[in-house]
């Protein structure tokens, strides 16, 4: 055989082609050349964008450094191939086992970044991992043993090369069948538009492949990769900045802090919030852009700037990289405050430093909102024990008040009834009360409700709590009964989300009959709301109750806005006039007239008045001017477990 001739294999026999000895004819190095430069600018961006540094991306980057050693292994490889003559085969084959190998890991490391976007459980993670290692164990063990024994690559002493069986295209058919496989039986775990994204670019790369051998060549093996990274790198990691202010998103935050917490880095995290610019479409106007702009690179050192919304925006920095960050942080301020002298938005500003506590849940957005919640306008927090211990504890009540939910027993013990009796002026009696729930807690003991009622409205828990008090209640009223006290009703508080849910008066009903309660001893206290839509909803449920004997109360009168038209509009039986009416009533004598007549109207309209919140006997000889018909407050007693209503209630003998 001629020199520069090599021989292929066919089903096992073995072809012989001639290689012209200036240029290797069925390659060209353009391909390997776009392959390393696409992947060299990729490297480029990822020091000069904001990359996530997370588990996935690492893998991917290693992916890019392994395309990197392919194409040059391969350009190398052909190379050398020219000139048979000069070059030692040994070094040949190290150069093509190596361009095979990379190659192979390539594909390796794309079913190892599937397995980790997918999110897959244990069984199905460590299956895959086992079978494409094999794969690659078996590939790399039969290129090395078959160029050493001679049975596969090989450059024999006249020069003529031997291919051998082609087990590099089984190796890539088996990576691609199995990625896309990963793909296709888990594609209920990522979003669609990103499946169809990346099995179409490898379907792309299988394409180019297949031409490519169908036409003799092997230049573009290596950018026929190139598809499915642009895809994974565009789908998965991409996360531009924000042109305006040069911010990135949420999702780069808390990747950030979960990959400092992994590597134990200390950061300062600066939140400011303006709630007038966290509405949609509003834009924070170009003076404030560029003084975000100039916080962002002036004061720390490669700090970086987050938009977690429109109107809150997140600095974090290294503190190991600005050792005097506290001064840093003050001169921070002061310009700050100066600057606020021109525009004069409110803000609320939090600082803290980043811990393992919050680091173990990527907690830190969750507690900047908790304390934003309980600050003022113009106020600036920085955060302590005491607000860590705060909001532990609310957390705490969120993972009990979730608790509760789930599980949804209509007798737990974490929810307590409470009653505050209630005076008849009529009779001198007490024959009602208000039912007041309460939470005992293992770890907080007795948790009041303006303390856990809002978090269970914000998290969705109040419906299944609301009606787990119902049902105590309606079975704490139902044993009263039983042992012989009498009673007009116990009053029931619910929110307008309770009152919303379509099958609200039906599983008030089924409560109150489960317990065989009757109807009247049951009443429904409801806080009149603003919204339109709110007052038709509670029309309707009013309607849907109130004819089978269930009594309704007005609660808080005299808080905010009253709609006198919509309260008529109403069939309310009583309103409760708030606390604060009492207290004016006793300091103002203007306050005095105007609502003893409101109390005197809502009277002759065959209204019941409740006054709440008497605690002395001025209150109550001026409520009682006031045409009182109920009195309720500390003067007659603080709220006591309901078992303890014996102590006011007549028992019949």
């Amino acid at each position: 055989m001629a020199a520069g001739e090599r021989t292929r294999s066919c089903g096992g026999a073995f072809i012989i082609i001639n290689i012209p000895l200036n240029y290797y004819g069925s390659y060209s190095p353009v391909g390997d050349i776009i392959a390393l430069s696409s992947c060299i600018a990729f490297l480029i961006l990822f020091f000069t964008a904001y990359i996530n540094h997370t588990k996935s991306f690492i893998i991917f980057r290693n992916c890019l450094f392994m395309l990197m050693v392919s194409a040059t292994t391969d350009i190398i490889y052909h190379l050398l191939m020219i000139d048979l003559y000069n070059i030692p085969h040994g070094i040949i084959y190290f150069f093509r086992c190596a361009y095979h190998l990379s190659l192979f890991g390539v594909l390796l490391l794309f079913v190892f970044y599937a397995r980790e976007t997918l999110h897959l459980d244990l069984k199905n993670e460590k299956k895959y991992a086992v079978s494409a290692v094999a794969v690659y164990v078996f590939i790399a063990a039969y290129e090395i043993i078959s160029t050493i024994n001679g049975t596969g690559f090989r450059i024999d002493d006249g020069n003529t090369v031997h291919y051998g069986r082609d087990i590099f295209s089984f190796g890539v058919l088996f990576f691609a069948a199995l990625i896309l496989y990963m793909m296709i039986s888990h594609k209920n775990r990522i979003y669609k538009r990103i499946f169809f994204g990346i099995s179409g670019t490898i379907l792309l790369s299988i394409i180019v492949l297949v031409v490519q051998r169908f036409h003799g060549q092997n230049s573009f093996t290596v950018a026929a990769f190139l598809f499915p990274t642009y895809a994974i790198l565009y789908f998965m990691h991409s996360n531009p900045y924000d042109p305006e202010i040069g911010a990135v998103n949420i999702t780069a935050f808390k990747d950030l802090t979960a990959y400092s917490y992994e590597h134990d880095n200390e950061l300062l995290i600066m939140s400011l919030f303006m709630q007038e610019f966290d509405v949609k479409d509003r834009k924070f106007p170009k003076e404030m852009q560029d003084l975000i702009r100039h916080y962002n690179h002036h004061f720390f050192n490669q700090a970086l700037l987050f938009r977690i919304s429109g109107g809150h925006i997140v600095l974090v920095a290294e503190t190991a990289k600005n050792l005097d960050y506290r001064e840093r942080l003050e001169n921070m301020l002061k310009d700050f405050y100066i600057q606020h002298n021109r525009f004069g938005y409110n803000h609320k500003i939090v600082f803290l430093t980043t811990i393992d506590e919050l680091g173990k849940n990527n907690d830190y957005l969750e507690l900047i909102r908790y304390l934003e919640d309980r600050m003022g306008d113009q106020e600036v927090k920085y955060v302590t024990e005491r607000d860590i211990e705060a909001y532990r504890s609310h957390k705490y009540i969120i993972h009990e008040l979730e608790d509760i939910a789930n599980k949804a027993d209509m007798n737990d013990i974490r929810v307590e009834v409470y009653c505050q009796p209630v005076l008849n002026t009529g009779t001198g009696k007490y024959d009602t009360a208000e039912s007041l729930m309460r939470l005992r807690l293992s770890e907080t003991g007795m948790v009041f409700p303006n303390r856990f009622i809002p978090i269970a409205e914000k998290y969705g828990y109040i419906k299944t709590l609301s009606m787990i008090f119902l049902n105590k209640t309606c079975r704490a009223i139902r044993e009263l009964l039983d042992q012989g006290y009498t009673m007009n009703r116990v009053s029931v508080n619910f929110s307008m989300i309770d009152v919303k849910e379509k099958n609200f008066s039906e599983n008030v009903k089924k409560i109150i009959d489960n317990n065989g309660l009757p109807y009247e001893k049951l009443a429904i206290e409801l806080t009149e709301s603003q919204s339109e839509q709110d007052f038709i909803i509670v029309r309707d449920k009013i309607n849907e109750l109130k004819d089978s004997g269930i009594k309704f109360y007005l609660d808080d009168f005299g808080t905010g806005y009253s709609n006198f038209d919509r309260i008529i509009e109403l069939p309310f039986d009583i309103i409760k006039f708030d606390r604060s009416l009492v207290i004016a009533s006793s300091c103002d004598e203007k306050s005095e007239t105007m609502v003893s007549y409101l109390a005197h109207m809502f009277s002759d309209m065959h209204y019941s008045v409740l006054y709440e919140g008497i605690e002395t006997e001025n209150d109550e000889q001026m409520c009682r001017n006031m045409c009182a018909r109920y009195l309720q407050g500390y003067k007659y007693s603080k709220p006591v477990p309901i078992h303890k209503l014996t102590e006011f209630f007549e028992k019949v003998l």
